[in-house]
């Protein structure tokens, strides 16, 4: 005998099994019960992991960090309440979306740079000063918040931002326009740069 229609798991126990989920999830916001919202999206660099806190977006890693890996690091120095919920990072989404396919040059996203000192936030800061398509070196960047002899420690700053690409680090380099380093990689540093720029290829070691 054949089991019936409502026996048989389909796509519209999954649609219910969904929307529960999409309940629960936004019962437990409402109620502050999520210390960090998370989502996977896809991009031309591989997957991203957002994260965000009630503040705002906090946290966006590369496939070659180990998302899981940096769960564990937001559970600790953040909060144990995490949840996965895409919804919640919807606008966050779509604007990656958007900067991908060439129609977005910069990110209108709160932001949460708990994870930072007050030195590195005052450089990560800085970061979306930089113009889309143009770069700049660490020197420069030490300039610009007022400590010139701190190159290094800009240089530090930038290897860690928590939210790269919004916070675009990789548009700086050194002084001789190599790429320097990068938490996602020289691959995915010089994407971006070519993504940004159509001249980045031609232009090899030059600031622009």
């Amino acid at each position: 005998m054949n089991k019936s229609k409502a026996q048989e798991p389909g796509t519209e126990d999954s649609a219910v099994l969904a929307a529960l989920g999409q309940k629960l999830a936004a019962q437990a916001h409402e109620q502050a019960l999520v210390d960090v919202a998370y989502r996977i999206v896809d991009s031309p660099l591989g997957s991203l992991l957002l994260a965000s806190t009630q503040n705002g977006l906090a946290r966006v890693a590369f496939e070659s960090e180990d998302h899981d890996r940096i769960l564990e690091l937001l559970s600790e120095k953040l909060g144990s309440r995490i949840l996965r919920d895409a919804k919640r990072l919807d606008a966050a989404a779509r604007q990656f979306d958007e900067y991908f396919s060439g129609q977005r040059q910069g990110f209108e996203l709160a932001l949460d740079l708990t994870l930072s000192t007050d030195f590195r936030r005052q450089v990560q800061l800085q970061l979306g000063q930089i113009a889309y398509g143009q770069t700049c070196s660490y020197a420069q960047m030490a300039q610009q918040i007022g400590k010139p002899k701190a190159v290094r420690a800009v240089g530090s700053a930038c290897a860690t931002n928590p939210i790269p690409i919004v916070l675009p680090c990789h548009r700086v380099l050194r002084t001789d326009g190599s790429l320097g380093g990068y938490l996602g990689g020289l691959e995915a540093k010089s994407e971006l740069l070519k993504l940004e720029n159509l001249h980045f290829a031609e232009q090899g070691a030059t600031l622009f």
